[in-house]
């Protein structure tokens, strides 16, 4: 494991780093997520951002750009209160995400670019990464972690209990518009490498292994934050040494700590019920 891990450092440094901060960020917006019951948010947004970025190749943008002001626009529109369109909201998520794909396709079919060019569009490919791309994703990724950890608490109550949440006198839907909105940034700053597979595992699952590990929101959070750690580092090792696609190899891995967690809470719930 270590003799790949300093290979992996060697050959692919921008790779690794963008693995592990696309995996941090994402793994703690992903634990409001769950929370919020918004699951299908994360591979709706993935897919806009797949979007932004065919609309800005295509017209000689830079994709982030594009990117982000489509998934920007679209968390806008989640954030809004939208009772009176009398649907939930997962049934406009289900609609916006339809349309993304098949526009995401239809763009890059008529675009004139390259097979591979193609996939890593849509799919993503995180050994790819330039150090361009590294930069834009630490000087938006980092900000966002770091807005998400200081504004905490507000958040936190906003997503739990909306009405108490006005009572205290809690702003709800200015809190809910910023972490849609970081949410945004960050889906849009990790889209181009990590591709929409990846970023919805990182936004799901360590979230969803967090949840398992811990109650409490802290020990939760950074429980997720660490199963992200952990897949991507083995993903990435594993993928360099089989050579295998980088993206669904973390995917697997994450995956695979998940079972791993699910399995013992399921044990240590099962011995404990039969405790006389």
């Amino acid at each position: 494991m270590f003799s790949g891990l300093s290979e992996l450092i060697g050959s692919f440094p921008h790779a690794l780093a963008a693995g592990l901060l696309i995996g941090l960020t994402c793994s703690l917006l992903g634990v409001f997520v769950i929370l919020q019951r918004v699951v299908f948010i994360g591979i709706t947004l993935s897919e806009v951002a797949a979007l932004g970025i065919a609309l800005a190749m295509t017209l000689h943008a830079p994709p982030v750009l594009g990117a982000a002001v489509l998934t920007l626009s679209v968390v806008i529109l989640l954030a809004l209160p939208l009772e009176f369109m009398r649907l939930p909201r997962d049934a406009i998520l289900g609609l916006i995400f339809v349309v993304a794909s098949s526009l995401a396709v239809l763009v890059v079919a008529g675009s004139g670019l390259a097979l591979h060019e193609i996939k890593t569009l849509l799919y993503g490919d995180l050994i790819l990464t330039s150090p361009t791309d590294l930069a834009v994703m630490v000087a938006v990724l980092l900000p966002v972690a770091a807005v998400l950890l200081i504004f905490l608490r507000p958040i936190l109550y906003t997503f739990l209990d909306r009405k108490a949440s006005r009572v205290l006198g809690i702003k709800v839907l200015r809190w809910e518009l910023l972490y849609f909105c970081c949410l945004g940034l960050a889906v849009s700053a990790a889209s181009q490498a990590a591709g929409a597979l990846l970023v919805f595992c990182y936004l799901v699952v360590p979230a969803a292994a967090g949840l398992l590990c811990s109650r409490r929101l802290g020990l939760a959070m950074a429980c997720s934050a660490l199963v992200a750690i952990l897949g991507t580092l083995a993903g990435l090792v594993y993928s360099l040494r089989a050579d295998l696609p980088a993206n669904q190899t973390i995917v697997v891995a994450v995956t695979i700590l998940f079972v791993l967690i699910a399995a013992t809470r399921a044990v240590a719930w099962l011995f404990g019920r039969e405790r006389p």
